[in-house]
Formats: C-alpha cells, structure tokens, sequence
C-alpha cells in the first residue's frame, strides 16, 4: 500500500461512510498515523440516494471527493482498495492492492442490502444503496418509459409502467411520494404521446403499517399522504419471488418490469474474525465499540451491534448512531493513548423523518411530532447542513428551489443504459448460440 512506517501507533478506518469519516475527522492531526481505506473516492450522503435514482438531484450533489477532506492532514493517508481479509493474530489486513500492519482497526464498513436468501429477488430485483444502484434505477425507470412507447403490446406497456417498491422504511416511503410527482407534475409533459395515468406506483410493506419505527401519527400521515397522492399501499404483504415479470406476494401478484427492493439491509461483514464475535450479520460489541473476543479491533456503525436494555438489537442503522460512535471512538482512541480511561458510548436519539413529497413530511423529534409544510422545512434543513462539501449544499438548494416552483426534475437522463440481469443472461445467451452456429457452420464447412 506504501504506507511509511513512523514511529507513532497506526490507526487503520475500513470504510469512509459516515462512522468513518467522523472518525477519521477526530483522529486528524492529533499525532497519529491515520489510514482511511474505502472502495470509492467519495463520501455518499445515503439518505438521499433517493432523489439521484428519482431525478431530482445529480450524483455528484450527494457525493463528496475524501481526499479533499484531508488535503491538510499530517500523516493521513487514503486509499482505494477492497479488503479481503483480516489477520487479528498477526494485526494486519489484507487487500486486494496488498497488506497493511496495524496498532488498531476500526471496522466501518456499512451495510448493503438484505435480500434474506431470495435468490431470485437478488438476481431481478434494484437495489438502491449506493451511487451506481440509484443511477441503474434512474436509467431504467427512463428505459422502461421509453420502451412502452414503442410497443403495441398493452400488457407488456403496462408491465413497464408498473413500478413496485418493496419496503414502507424511510427509503420506501420517500421513493413512492418521489415516484408519484413524477407521475403527476413531471412525466406528463415529458411524455405526452403515453398515457401516465396508466402508471402504477405499488408500495408493499410486510408490516401492518408504515414507517414502523416512527410514532404512530406519523405513520398514518404518510399513509395518508401517499394514498392521496395516488401510490397503492400493500400492508401486512410480504414478497415470496421475483422472476423478472411478476413479483408474487402473499395476497396479489403484481406484474413489472422494475421491482425496488428497500425492504432491509445487512452489515457488510469482512472476512476474518472468530464467527462468535458475529450476531445477525453485525460484529458483537462492547460499550466502547471494541469487537468481543479479539484485540485491538473496533467495529462502529451499521456493522457493530452493541446490545443493552434499551436497544437489546443494538442501534437502529441509520446515520445517527454512526456518527455519535465515530465522534466518540475518535475522543476513546485519543484518551487511549494517552492512557486515559475511555468513554462508554451512550446513543442520544436526535429523532426520524421522512419526507414524501413537497410541503409533506413527518419529523418525530423528542416529544414532539411535526407533519405537513413544517415538517418538510425541518427535513430539507437538517439535510442541507448535513451534506458534505459547501458545493454539495448550494447545489442541491438551488435544486429544491427550482423543483418547488417548476416541478422540473433537470437530470432525467439516460447516461449509460442499465441492463438488468435477464438482459444480460438473454444477450449472452444471444452470443452463446450464435458462436455455437459459427461452429457448426465451421466444422460443415471444413467437412465439404
């Protein structure tokens, strides 16, 4: 990796997400080595992953460069690499562009979606937890459109203007209100030959309502909200297939051709540690985020379960708990060094919200619950001071303005075509049998 060895104890952060991050922005400049190892250049905002896939914002609004984070830092080092391994006997990782030895590792790796052993669903299914799975939905969302002008097939026309999210969480929620404007306010005049009114936007919760970690008024609102706004709702549904055509349910089977899995994620485990240090996919923590049953290696964020009465699952995975963990381990970590007692963590619920589209959302903060036009003043504050990067905040402000008086969704385009997996399996068996024909037609003709 070239890292230098110096004479000062290494502190390697698997993972730049928001635990990362907010570790890393503790750590530098305080005297230590600091390695920051991600897959990607750049930070993701994840909470609105939403609008990128939707076309209301650009992926580089959400998205900001790590190495500019740093750019001052001493003895900060990044670097682009997978890892495949961690060695705890030996305090070394392993990557796929070498090894690296530490003082102290800190597992930040986030999570990815849960398909709970759907194979199918894994294989037909969008996923949306990263940049490039909001471009693919965003590309053929526009492709499916663009695809049911072009046939006189009515079944297969309204095969691609059904859209079925699977999942009533925040993410559910605020996909089927972003949907629903573009079915309403959007899509009509950028589609004037196609019937929109035929497009069907189905939200299926497993639950017998939405938003289940919010407080019961903010649930029904959103229903309310969205039922109003024309999206179905599906309550206590659960999803059993997918084969690429037809998403089969409990209740109703619902034919698509672009089927949105939100309906839960897992945390990205990296190989290597004792399988007892793992519970329900996360790494088993202590207090002060040190994994159980090793040394000298931490886990924060989604990844780390840290169990105690109040969260007997550990912490909800979303980006509070991370960043309070990530701030905290930066303070232990420096106090460990200096031979001071650490800090047990204590997570300090800030509140949910979700918003389903303009002048509606729900905020549950403390004891006080907000909907309406308020709310949504509340949602796009919070989420504007919370971007990364200046650049990142005027221009996604300038965004919302603009949408807000001219319902202009500007980025509904179609960068590189997304092709599902079908496609790809089709186009490879296209190329498969074609070969096979070449040789026969080969073989008959080296015969003659």
């Amino acid at each position: 990796m070239n890292i230098p060895n110096l004479n000062i104890k290494r502190v390697v952060i698997i993972g730049a997400g928001f635990a990362g991050l907010n570790l890393a922005k503790k750590l530098n400049n305080k005297g230590l080595q600091v390695v920051l190892i991600d897959k990607n250049n750049y930070h993701t905002f994840q909470p609105l992953l939403y609008q990128v896939a939707t076309a209301g914002l650009e992926a580089d609004s959400i998205a900001h460069a790590v190495r500019t984070l740093f750019k001052k830092g001493k003895n900060f080092h990044f670097r682009i690499a997978e890892i495949k391994e961690i060695d705890s006997q030996n305090k070394q990782i392993k990557s796929d562009i070498g090894n690296l030895k530490y003082d102290l590792l800190v597992i930040a790796t986030g999570s990815n979606t849960n398909y709970y052993g759907n194979k199918n669903i894994e294989k037909y299914a969008v996923p949306m937890k990263s940049i490039p799975e909001a471009l693919d939905l965003r590309h053929l969302v526009l492709q499916n459109l663009e695809a049911a002008l072009l046939t006189n097939d009515l079944e297969e026309r309204q095969r691609l203007m059904n859209f079925v999210i699977v999942g009533g969480g925040p993410t559910g929620v605020e996909l089927a209100g972003a949907f629903s404007e573009l079915k309403n306010h959007v899509l009509p005049n950028d589609y004037p030959d196609l019937d929109i009114n035929r497009m069907n936007v189905h939200l299926i919760q497993a639950a017998d309502k939405l938003l289940p970690g919010f407080s019961e008024k903010a649930s029904k609102t959103a229903e309310e909200y969205l039922r109003k706004m024309d999206v179905n709702i599906w309550l206590n549904t659960q999803v059993k297939d997918y084969d690429g055509e037809t998403v089969e349910t409990n209740q109703n089977n619902f034919k698509t051709s672009t089927l949105i899995w939100a309906a839960g994620v897992k945390g990205n485990i990296v190989k290597g540690l004792p399988e007892d240090s793992i519970n329900r996919g996360r790494y088993r923590v202590d207090e002060f985020n040190r994994i159980k049953g090793v040394d000298s290696i931490f886990a924060i964020g989604d990844i780390a379960e840290m169990e105690s009465n109040e969260w007997p699952k550990g912490h909800p995975m979303v980006a509070q708990p991370a960043i309070q963990q990530g701030r905290l381990l930066g303070e232990n970590i420096l106090k460990w060094r200096n031979g001071e007692e650490m800090k047990p963590f204590k997570y300090k619920d800030k509140g949910s919200m979700a918003t389903i589209g303009r002048n509606k959302a729900v905020a549950d903060i403390g004891k006080f619950k907000f909907t309406g036009f308020f709310a949504w003043i509340i949602w796009m504050f919070v989420h504007l001071i919370s971007l990364v990067g200046f650049r990142n905040k005027v221009v996604a402000l300038v965004n919302w303005v603009i949408q807000y008086f001219q319902y202009n969704k500007g980025v509904r385009l179609i960068i590189r075509p997304y092709k599902n997996k079908r496609a790809e399996q089709e186009s490879e068996g296209e190329v498969i049998a074609d070969q096979i024909l070449k040789d026969k037609e080969k073989n008959y003709n080296i015969k003659s």
